[in-house]
C-alpha cells in the first residue's frame, strides 16, 4: 500500500496541484511505471482515453482515489490473464 501511495504521489508532486496528476503527470506514470502496456497499445490517443475514463468528476485531472481505480482494473486483468494461461 505505502509503495503504491508513494508511487502516485512522486508524480502528483511535479506540477499544479500536488494531490492530482494532470495529463502529463499521467503519461509519464504511465511511462515510468506500466511502459510495457503502453507500448502495447497503438492507440496514440491511449493516455487521453485512459484520463477519461478515469476522471470521475470531470476536472480534468486524476486524484489518488480515481487513481485506485486504474489499478484494480489492471489488477483484475493481470490476475484473469493468469487464471487463463494456467487452465
Amino acid at each position: 500500500m505505502e509503495m503504491l501511495i508513494t508511487v502516485f504521489h512522486s508524480y502528483s508532486a511535479k506540477e499544479g496541484d500536488k494531490y492530482k496528476l494532470n495529463k502529463g503527470e499521467l503519461k509519464n506514470l504511465l511511462k515510468g511505471e506500466l511502459c510495457d502496456f503502453l507500448a502495447s497499445s497503438k492507440d496514440p490517443l491511449v493516455i487521453d482515453k485512459i484520463l477519461k475514463d478515469l476522471d470521475e468528476n470531470k476536472d480534468g485531472e486524476v486524484d489518488f482515489q480515481e487513481f485506485v481505480v486504474l489499478v484494480a482494473a489492471m489488477t483484475i486483468a493481470c490476475n484473469e490473464f493468469f487464471v487463463q494461461s494456467h487452465d
